[in-house]
Formats: C-alpha cells, sequence, structure tokens
C-alpha cells in the first residue's frame, strides 16, 4: 500500500478487529473515515456468488460516471480481467484475505491513469458476506471526474497478511500479458511448395494454382 487512503482504511480496520480476522459491519463508523467516504465502497456477495457494489461513494461513481450501486464489481474491468477479480473477490468474501491492486486505466479521450485499490473483509453477519474497499488516484489529475473511465487493466496484485502487515502472495499481471500475434493472412512458404502429381503446381490451402497458358504439364492439355 502506498496511497494514503489506502493506509488510513488499512490502518483503521486493523484497529477494529483487535487481533480477530475482521471486524463486523456494524463496527465500522462513517465520521471516522469521513475524509474517505468519497472513494470508498462497500461489496457484498449475491445470490450467484458475485461480487456487487453496496454503496459507492460520490467520487467514485464520478469517475466512472455512473451509479454503481448494485453494479458488479467486476464490471469496472475489462473482460479479460473479470475471472480474476471475481476470485480475488471470493478470497476477501471467505478467506478474509485483504488484497490490493494496481490499476491502469483510460478515459473516454484516452487519457491515462493509474489507481491503487485497497479490499478489506468484513465478518459475516445476518445480511451476509460483505467488505470495504477505497479507490486513490496515484497522481490524481485534473481531469478525473469530468472525463470517465472507460477501460481499467489489473496490472498488480498483492495479498496482505493482516496480523503483520506484509505481502503474503503476488501477482505481476503486466508482465505476465504477452500480447497474441495474429496469424498472418499471406500463405506461408511451405504453402507455396511444388506439389505432385501435378509437376509445377502450387498448393495454397486446399487449393491447386497452375501457371497460365496453354502449355501441357504431365501430358496433360490446359
Amino acid at each position: 500500500m502506498k496511497q494514503r487512503g489506502s493506509i488510513t482504511l488499512f490502518r483503521y480496520w486493523n484497529r477494529l478487529r483487535a487481533g480477530r480476522s475482521a471486524p463486523r459491519r456494524s463496527e465500522i463508523e462513517p465520521a471516522d473515515i469521513k475524509s474517505l467516504l468519497a472513494d470508498t465502497f462497500i461489496l457484498e456477495q449475491d445470490a450467484r456468488g458475485e461480487a456487487v457494489f453496496r454503496l459507492a461513494g460520490t467520487r467514485l461513481c464520478a469517475t466512472y460516471d455512473r451509479e454503481l450501486k448494485g453494479a458488479s464489481f467486476a464490471s469496472l474491468w475489462r473482460q479479460t480481467d473479470h475471472r480474476l477479480i471475481s476470485r480475488l473477490a471470493h478470497g476477501v468474501f471467505h478467506h478474509n484475505a485483504p488484497v490490493v491492486m494496481r490499476l491502469a486505466a483510460t478515459s473516454v479521450t484516452q487519457r491515462p491513469a493509474r489507481f491503487e485499490l485497497l479490499v478489506l473483509p468484513l465478518a459475516s453477519e445476518n445480511a451476509g458476506r460483505r467488505a470495504i474497499g477505497v479507490l486513490s488516484s496515484v497522481n490524481t489529475p485534473f481531469w478525473l471526474g469530468a472525463d470517465p473511465i472507460v477501460d481499467t487493466m489489473l496490472e498488480h496484485v498483492d495479498l496482505i497478511d493482516p496480523d503483520n502487515g506484509t505481502i503474503e502472495a503476488q501477482l505481476d499481471l503486466a508482465e505476465q500479458r504477452a500480447e497474441i500475434a495474429a496469424p498472418s493472412l499471406a500463405p506461408s512458404a511451405a504453402a507455396l511448395q511444388p506439389v505432385d502429381p501435378l509437376d509445377g503446381a502450387v498448393r495454397i490451402g486446399h487449393l491447386l494454382v497452375l501457371e497460365g497458358g496453354r502449355g501441357d504439364i504431365n501430358g496433360r492439355r490446359l
């Protein structure tokens, strides 16, 4: 955790839990974290097991230019990250595993931005499984909130050991995302080799291409 918002929320959460795996939702006092509320959110697990926003701060909603309450947590990211985001949320809900994510984002007008996102578990109550989190801008560009974020990519993930605040596991996704090379539409050199039984014919895919003209090829008049 490098951003002030993440550090402040983690310290508050850690103090409330007092050695337990997580504090209860009812122990969270909004007044205690009033400086973070605009960027803070509450997640809950719905009937399908998916993480959805139960609450989202005003600045967080403005960043994405939409009301996030009721929206899927994974919907903030591009499709390729949805499965991993769902797994990370499941770990927070079911294994009380705090997670810190580094995000690379792009606005409507293709402006780049970077964020740090912290998600912390809350102890299960009658209302079901929940988590609290905060989104912090790394450089807080002047246009943030006016030029909506439309694409968010997960770059790095740290799983935090809450008992000592150290990194328990990490995953650098930027290094692991290799570009997918598109196959060439041109025929390969191997595909342009002469083949039998028509000497001089060239195979391209499933077709045989013969040179034009009215010559003989192996005694066959064209």
